[in-house]
């Protein structure tokens, strides 16, 4: 059965005013989001990852402009709302974002229990008493031991795994259709980090929203996603399955990646780094943006962009070696078999795994 798109984002082109400089952050980009699924977008810092789903809520920087592009969700394009109050309706409401940093979500001098049934009230005109029973029920379902207790203590009374399950509440508190997660463990110790990954793959199920996931953890990648989108300076270079990303990717950029990988590591031996760094946005990108740093670069790179070369169905790589012209070239042998190699870190105690 063929699922619905809920959001569809064509060409984005994002820009930020520095100064007297114009730095462009999101180079046409497209994308959709399908119903129910989980798309991680995955990348280094500074890619684009956040800026990109910025622009689904309206909540760019005050220099930051949406140049180019359409958002459709829900009929419309969201791109053509200029009203706040209109936003509203949506930014919490319909698509709701949780944050990598719990502390700059949450108000320190007001109680948790307010801080959830305040969202309650103004998105589903609740009276004071429903709302605070549906604000316990929330704090019951991400998992707030004692939730009832516990209500009217403040964010510095709850650890942090703790005060991060508040913000997963209030994203929750109105059934939105689309939850935005900002690397939302990255602040959190690797057991509370999978004890948060768990939390939200349940939710979904319970829930049936939508999910974007941004982080640069492929582990992460590897046990929520169902699609995985690469971004390398502000464009999407690979798209794909999570098996067509981790077992058959085309694109340098993602085999660097993937080679990354700190599972992958070899004791005694250094850990693979990409060489070089990503190019200034503030200047015109010629040909591929990873070339500089591509050893698998060909000199078109250097003069035309790519073009996005359909593998499958499901999958999209903009790189040149795709070309019917251009010399084969085989995925790296240290990252074949990934499967294999994650399995064995699995079996001695490893922290990644793919289902």
């Amino acid at each position: 059965m063929e699922k619905n798109v809920i959001l569809s984002a064509r060409d984005i082109v994002v820009n930020f005013r520095v100064r007297s400089r114009i730095l462009t952050a999101i180079r046409n980009v497209s994308v959709d989001l399908i119903e129910g699924e989980t798309l991680a977008i995955v990348g280094e810092s500074g890619s684009g990852k956040s800026v990109l789903t910025k622009t689904f809520t309206a909540m760019l920087d005050e220099n930051g402009t949406v140049s180019q592009g359409k958002i459709f969700f829900e009929g419309r394009d969201l791109l053509t709302i200029k009203n706040n109050k209109e936003w509203e309706q949506i930014r919490g409401a319909k698509i709701a974002t949780v944050f990598q940093d719990p502390m700059t979500s949450l108000n320190p001098i007001r109680t948790i229990g307010s801080q959830i049934t305040e969202v309650i009230i103004k998105h589903q005109k609740k009276s004071k008493g429903e709302a605070k029973n549906m604000a316990i029920d929330l704090m019951n379902k991400v998992g707030i031991a004692d939730a009832e207790e516990r209500f009217d203590e403040y964010p510095f009374q709850y650890s942090g795994g703790m005060r991060q399950r508040i913000v997963i509440a209030i994203a929750l508190a109105c059934h939105p259709k689309i939850l935005i997660c900002d690397e939302p463990t990255t602040a959190l110790d690797v057991t509370i980090q999978a004890q948060i990954i768990e939390l939200i793959k349940s939710l979904q199920k319970d829930f049936g929203f939508t999910t974007v996931y941004i982080t640069h953890d492929l582990g992460v990648v590897a046990s929520v996603a169902d699609k995985v989108a690469v971004m390398y300076a502000g464009q999407i270079v690979e798209y794909g399955t999570v098996e067509d990303i981790f077992y058959d990717s085309k694109h340098p950029y993602t085999w660097a990646l993937l080679s990354s990988l700190p599972q992958l590591g070899i004791k005694g031996q250094f850990l693979f780094s990409i060489p070089g760094t990503p190019p200034s946005l503030y200047n015109e990108v010629k040909g591929d943006a990873f070339a500089p740093r591509n050893p698998f670069a060909l000199k078109i790179d250097y003069e035309e962009e790519p073009p996005f070369f359909q593998i499958s169905e499901t999958h999209f790589a903009k790189t040149w070696l795709l070309d019917p012209r251009a010399p084969k070239t085989e995925m790296p042998e240290f990252i074949r078999n990934l499967h294999d190699k994650i399995s064995k870190k699995v079996a001695v105690g490893g922290d990644f795994y793919v289902q």
